[in-house]
């Protein structure tokens, strides 16, 4: 029991140093409010120097690890807080809610993220000669699973890569095909064997999701997007909101709000244009829904974000 015990210190401080490394190495890349987009193309690293206001974004294929600090997720009626103990997988395109919960000048929230490609997990399956999962309901596009020392290790030396750009092109593919092995067989490991599974339920409701990604500001026929996947409609529509939290249509408008805030925001459209490009035709619905989501209508909401972004730079 007594060498059971010490055992466990050991990985436990192993763990801390690991993770004092990585956040260092973030740190040294980032700077407060920033989106740091790296030399390697899958890999993107974060820092906030102050906890944040709930704000929207689209989740994509990729796993997030955090180095210092805490996050709260909300997916429809679901909510993930995770911290440097727990990464968030994502296997599917998901619109969220987001709030970094721990974070100051001292102490800043720093993370990462690297994007995931389903079809290099189909193929790591193949080489590995992993099993297939079983036929099962769909899973939940989102979960936390176990942080471990060597996906922080693997992490730790993809980082270390940007520090000699040279080396990217060679090393960084065989680092990443690492990660990706270890999420294989890991804690969350079946939930991406599901998703990366040719013709799996899983795919097919993948697949209808990158199709409204696209095509957001169409008009959604269930029984068109069923038929692609397969499936009665009942069945889809069951599927999706398993993947999802959200029915198909849920789905579609937190799209097009999402599109319009950015809209809105980043191109300075007035809330009846955007309103308009993302397939509403009714300026009066497009309010109630956009205050329904964003918790105000859109002219405030813009005003009160334009607001904080200017605080951030003073």
């Amino acid at each position: 029991m007594r060498n059971e015990t010490a055992m466990q210190d050991v990985d436990s401080n192993s763990m801390e140093v690991a993770l004092t490394a990585l956040a260092k190495s973030i740190a040294r890349c980032t700077e407060d409010g920033e989106l740091f987009t790296t030399p390697i193309p899958a890999l993107s690293l974060f820092r906030r120097d102050r906890p944040t206001e709930p704000f929207s974004g689209m989740y994509e294929p990729s796993i997030c690890l955090i180095a210092q600090g805490s996050k709260r997720v909300l997916l429809g009626d679901d909510t993930y807080v995770y911290d440097a103990h727990n990464y968030l997988i994502t296997s599917v395109h998901l619109p969220t809610i987001v709030e970094i919960l721990e974070a100051s000048p001292q102490k800043p929230y720093l993370g990462l993220r690297l994007k995931l490609d389903l079809r290099e997990i189909s193929q790591l399956m193949v080489d590995s000669n992993l099993p297939q999962p079983r036929a099962q309901q769909s899973s939940r596009g989102m979960a936390t699973g176990e942080v471990t020392l060597p996906l922080l290790n693997a992490f730790q030396r993809l980082i270390e890569l940007l520090a000699d750009e040279k080396d990217i092109p060679i090393l960084a593919p065989v680092i990443e095909r690492e990660i990706i092995y270890r999420l294989l067989v890991g804690d969350q490991g079946a939930r991406l064997r599901q998703i990366a599974s040719a013709g799996s339920q899983s795919q097919q409701i993948a697949r209808a999701i990158d199709w409204l990604k696209s095509n957001y500001a169409q008009p959604l026929h269930i029984e068109d997007l069923a038929e692609q996947a397969r499936m009665s409609s009942s069945t889809f529509h069951h599927h999706f909101r398993s993947m999802t939290a959200l029915s198909p249509l849920q789905f579609q408008k937190q799209l097009r709000l999402n599109e319009a805030r950015r809209l809105m925001l980043t191109e300075r459209l007035d809330a009846a244009t955007a309103a308009f490009n993302v397939g509403y035709e009714s300026p009066s619905q497009f309010s109630r829904e956009y205050n329904r989501l964003f918790g105000a209508p859109p002219l405030r909401d813009i005003s009160h974000l334009r607001q904080i972004a200017a605080g951030q730079r003073a």
